[in-house]
């Protein structure tokens, strides 16, 4: 069999997520501690989108970004993902063109419709239906592409508008523009008109092929090449020398079949299943935020098998 390639990403904590420990007075040199090992080993490293979930403590996606590319020349940048709503598709566009422009070139923008309810009501944002959301998302994707390309740059919509906008520098090359999220009837057809990339949460793998066959469907009624766009995962790796002890690790926490977890062959394993059904980027968490061990073990006998 044919060794599939697969590019990895970390996704270091923002904020506690329920399966890692957070120490607010140590973070950042604990930040630092994981970075300078990721960076070193992963293709990518990663930021994500919440203001207020988990806990008190968090640090804001974008901030985090910015440090990250400043401190960290080398690997990609990456958001995942930045919710919609927290921000105007316009003022997230010229941020990125700015991000694109400053870190020569390394930045993907994933993007969503934006889902957690408290954190909405908590910094005061409206929380529409889904469907809405979703609708506004679509505007924003489409804003975002315009000011991209157009100097200066209209739009005028439902949700949204623009009136002779610039967005200079114009990023060259343009952002990759990574969507994610898994609805069958709206958002999955956003990502077959504009995506670059798609990305979804780890599902068990029933529920990952329908989504692929959903997300094929969707191109062929648009006209989209379906092989054109990258498919990535966001798993959560709980990974020990020791099976059982990985898998005690998981135990609870594999919320929706989110978690991949087994000592490292098991835990290649699975990877290849994933990769055979195309998924060819993965951005990897682990709940070892302090010692490592987990995410060096990942390092020296996962990565590996898939370059």
């Amino acid at each position: 069999m044919t060794k599939p390639l697969m590019d990895f990403g970390y996704n270091p904590p923002c904020g506690e997520r329920g399966y890692e420990v957070i120490t607010p007075r140590n973070y950042l040199y604990d930040l630092h501690r994981a970075l300078d090992v990721a960076s070193q080993n992963f293709s990518s490293i990663w930021s994500s989108d919440h203001l207020n979930y988990g806990s008190e403590f968090r640090v804001e996606c974008w901030t985090m970004l910015t440090w990250m590319a400043a401190r960290y020349p080398g690997p990609m940048l990456g958001t995942v993902v930045m919710c919609n709503s927290f921000r105007s598709p316009a003022l997230l566009a010229k941020m990125s063109a700015s991000l694109q422009e400053m870190s020569t070139g390394r930045l993907i923008l994933g993007y969503g419709a934006g889902w957690y309810e408290d954190e909405y009501k908590s910094y005061g944002f409206d929380y529409p239906s889904a469907g809405v959301r979703v609708d506004m998302f679509e505007e924003g994707v489409q804003i975002i592409k315009k000011m991209w390309v157009d100097s200066p740059a209209n739009f005028k919509g439902k949700y949204y508008r623009i009136d002779n906008v610039y967005c200079e520098p114009r990023p060259d090359p343009q952002p990759i523009l990574m969507l994610g999220g898994g609805g069958e009837k709206k958002t999955l057809k956003v990502v077959a008109q504009y995506a670059d990339w798609w990305n979804d949460v780890m599902r068990p793998i029933p529920d990952l092929s329908q989504k692929l066959a959903v997300l094929q469907k969707h191109c062929e009624t648009v006209g989209r090449d379906y092989n054109s766009i990258r498919k990535t995962l966001a798993p959560r790796f709980f990974i020990d020398k020791d099976h059982k002890k990985a898998l005690r690790m998981a135990e609870g926490k594999n919320a929706s079949g989110q978690v991949i977890a087994g000592d490292p062959m098991a835990v290649c394993d699975q990877l290849y299943e994933i990769a055979e059904m195309g998924f060819d980027m993965v951005v990897t968490t682990f709940p070892k935020f302090q010692e490592l061990d987990d995410m060096k073990l990942f390092v020296d006998e996962v990565i590996p098998q898939f370059c």
